[in-house]
């Protein structure tokens, strides 16, 4: 009998990727999104799509009204999203205070209504300079926590831990996977900025594999 999986899927490229990577896998998949703010909210009508059509059960929780207990990032305020590379230290103002602590709990109660066995995330290790909720340690710690908070024991799985954004992508390359379907940007404006630290993470990778991102870009006219 295959595995129940949680997958938290965001809409973005990381998510996307390990949302079929689980089935790939033979788990039987639900899919958890949250709205917590996020100015590029847009990345939640990917996810709906894509659930839609490979027929995924999906939820999307609204926790907007934590924002005050949340606040200060430039993902979720009236600040400029800083441009660069994730190594820099001016990406520290995308950190959304105690964000994957909330949506991990939030996902183990969802895991044992739905009879899952693990809650898998796309914390990678591109990410483990600026996120600390997503590092080794962090997830560690949470699923030790998981794994007695409840009856039912659940795990917290990153299978992305020790990869970068590029052999994320390989992954997906290899199941021919249709990355239009996904948005990356922090910014929620029709076409991706193309510069701030997702976008600049993400067209890299593809340009490693000699590809060219299928997104459309501000400065791609």
């Amino acid at each position: 009998m295959s595995e129940t999986v949680v997958v938290i899927y965001s809409g973005g490229m990381d998510s996307f990727t390990l949302l079929h990577l689980a089935r790939a896998r033979g788990h039987q998949v639900h899919a958890l999104s949250f709205d917590y703010g996020q100015r590029h909210v847009r990345e939640l009508e990917y996810a709906r799509n894509v659930c839609e059509e490979a027929g995924i059960p999906h939820k999307v929780i609204d926790i907007s009204a934590l924002g005050a207990v949340m606040a200060g990032s430039a993902l979720t305020a009236d600040v400029d999203v800083p441009e660069g590379h994730y190594e820099e230290d001016s990406m520290k103002a995308t950190v959304v205070p105690n964000r994957n602590m909330i949506l991990l709990s939030l996902a183990t109660g969802y895991a044992v209504t739905a009879g899952a066995g693990a809650v898998w995330y796309g914390a990678h290790g591109g990410d483990h300079a600026i996120y600390p909720d997503c590092r080794p340690e962090f997830v560690e710690k949470m699923d030790a926590v998981c794994r007695v908070a409840n009856y039912e024991p659940v795990a917290i799985e990153a299978p992305f831990m020790a990869m970068d954004k590029s052999a994320i992508l390989a992954e997906g390359l290899k199941l021919n996977l249709d990355y239009s379907q996904t948005w990356t940007c922090y910014n929620g404006r029709d076409r991706a900025c193309g510069r701030c630290g997702s976008c600049v993470e993400r067209r890299e990778a593809f340009a490693t594999h000699g590809l060219v991102d299928p997104l459309p870009y501000e400065d791609a006219d």
